[in-house]
């Protein structure tokens, strides 16, 4: 059962099985806010304000709200049942920190892999890291951005060039629930492949 109650800094102790998980996806895809929505913890963050120094460098046409970006990484935990907790670690969006990748995949039972529809673009250099630096399992979570269009899954398998096999989840990174669904289907399916 997911645990609610807001006073989880520790484990419980029914839990006998804790799972690493690997949040990748494109500059501003929503990979920290998912993280801050669903963990028990305070979510350690490695922020920083986006200066004009990464004008030219980051693509911030699609995110202008955005003020902030990770540098290092997100760390988040959620107590998925009364058995399994999942440690969940955040990467950068941005290409200049995906030698950081290898390390955080260590030890990882799968990848959740945000997409956002108005850039699916983006999502090509994600996964095709995500592929040559790491052999997880993964699926692929839609992150419904207010106003982005809406696409069938079988029409993001085709654009991503994605295996039959590969799940194709619907998320909003700032609802909960939606968020642990996401989760829980990359456990499931992480579970299937190994």
């Amino acid at each position: 059962m997911l645990s609610t109650t807001s006073d989880n800094h520790y484990l419980a102790p029914t839990v006998v099985e804790s799972v690493k998980i690997l949040v990748v996806g494109s500059f501003g895809v929503g990979k920290t806010t998912l993280i801050g929505s669903v963990s028990e913890i305070e979510p350690l963050r490695t922020e920083e304000s986006i200066t004009q120094a990464s004008e030219g460098i980051d693509e911030v046409a699609a995110t202008p709200e955005k003020s902030t970006t990770t540098v290092a990484m997100d760390f988040g935990r959620i107590t998925l049942t009364d058995e399994i907790a999942l440690y969940l670690f955040g990467t950068p969006g941005q290409r200049r920190f995906w030698d950081l990748w290898s390390g955080l995949a260590e030890g990882a039972a799968g990848a959740l892999v945000l997409v956002d529809t108005r850039r699916l673009e983006d999502s090509f250099e994600v996964l095709d890291q995500l592929e040559t630096r790491t052999s997880l399992p993964f699926v692929v979570a839609i992150n419904q951005f207010p106003g982005a269009p809406n696409y069938e899954p079988d029409q993001i398998r085709t654009a991503l060039d994605l295996d039959d096999e590969t799940p194709i989840v619907v998320c909003n990174a700032k609802n909960r629930n939606a968020c642990v669904r996401a989760l829980a289907a990359l456990v499931r399916h992480a579970l299937k492949t190994h």
